[in-house]
């Protein structure tokens, strides 16, 4: 059987992947962890003895800038475990999943529905992969330390990716303090590891490519279709992000790349809290049908103006579609010399090095 290494030594081989040495740096880690999983837990024998509790194989945070490789790394080890008992979820849709059950077992009227909850996502898993752990939500805070003890315990392993180095996690978040013993549980079950490449190679995709497409017509569709195929295979699924107790819907996702049309993020009720839970979440954003704004859709206007400013401080790469070029957006109305700034930026964020890494 073939090492994560020689798969990887591979593709480089066949041109399939780049050599970098910050990937490297992670297969070793990975294939410890393939090789305790794919051994199983020998059996402690003996007349009177009691089955032994499971133990999880320590596991890994991956952390490390965008388009560094991550996803990719996560696809390779996942991919050639060898057992069936594992499983691969974006952390938010993770949480989801848990608030979700926690409503329906606390309507039963059971007892420690937490409890409940952590042992029905366990259920025979031994692996547990997230791409992209993050936490915005204080909902998801305050019930996500016990809920991973839980699930611990009961002899998960868990392979995670993030953006954040663990003492980042939630940073800056309501009563923080309450979430703290969860970052010193990832950093006792889990081996943190920073994946410093220097490539990002996500943002070479982009490199020189055109981002914005004006007027939004069939070659704008075609053009982001292909965008879009490019950076996900075609495959992508609805994420729903928990935002102050609401729920904000990106319609398409896949490893950090979004996709909604301009409709489906602008012309809701959402504030800069959601704005800035869907900036967290995105690496890169394919925002469709940005129409001209004016006095007859200002609500929908501030919206956007909001949303760019998100993504314009988290560097998120943009590519969008719109009726008109940057400038020619807001041509006249209330609120049209207030978005020359946000022209701007929509003009900034088109330039190649837009969004990299120091």
């Amino acid at each position: 059987m073939e090492t994560l290494r020689q798969i990887y030594d591979h593709r480089v081989s066949s041109g399939a992947l780049h050599g970098d040495p910050g990937q490297l740096a992670v297969l070793d880690p990975l294939e410890r962890i393939r090789e305790m999983l794919e051994q199983g837990q020998p059996e402690k024998r003996g007349l009177f003895r009691r089955k032994a509790a499971p133990q999880a194989v320590r596991g890994l945070y991956m952390w490390g800038g965008v388009g560094r490789g991550k996803s990719m790394l996560m696809d390779l080890f996942y991919d050639h475990v060898a057992i069936e008992a594992k499983r691969r979820v974006h952390f938010h849709a993770f949480m989801q999943e848990v608030h979700a059950s926690l409503h329906k077992v606390r309507q039963s009227g059971q007892q420690d529905a937490l409890r409940q909850v952590a042992e029905q996502l366990a259920g025979s898993l031994k692996l547990l992969c997230f791409d992209e752990m993050q936490i915005t939500d204080i909902t998801d805070a305050m019930i996500v330390g016990r809920l991973f003890d839980m699930m611990f315990a009961q002899g998960v392993c868990v392979v995670t990716t993030s953006n954040r180095v663990p003492d980042d996690l939630y940073k800056d978040g309501l009563q923080r303090e309450l979430f703290l013993p969860f970052i010193a549980t990832i950093k006792d079950r889990l081996d943190v590891h920073h994946l410093a490449s220097p490539n990002d190679y996500r943002q070479n995709r982009l490199s020189g490519a055109e981002v914005y497409f004006s007027p939004a017509d069939a070659a704008a569709r075609d053009a982001m279709q292909e965008i879009w195929e490019d950076f996900t295979g075609g495959t992508g699924a609805p994420l729903v992000l928990r935002v102050q107790g609401r729920d904000v819907e990106l319609p398409q996702f896949h490893n950090g790349v979004a996709r909604a049309q301009f409709w489906d993020l602008c012309g809701k009720m959402l504030g800069p809290a959601d704005y800035l839970a869907v900036a967290d979440a995105v690496r890169v954003l394919i925002l469709e049908n940005i129409p001209r704004l004016s006095r007859n859709n200002f609500n929908e206007a501030k919206r956007f103006v909001t949303l760019i400013d998100a993504l314009y401080e988290a560097k998120v790469r943009l590519i969008c579609s719109a009726a008109a070029q940057p400038e020619m957006l807001y041509a006249e109305g209330a609120g049209a010399f207030e978005f020359e700034r946000t022209a701007s930026r929509l003009r900034e964020m088109q330039d190649v090095n837009w969004g990299k890494q120091d």
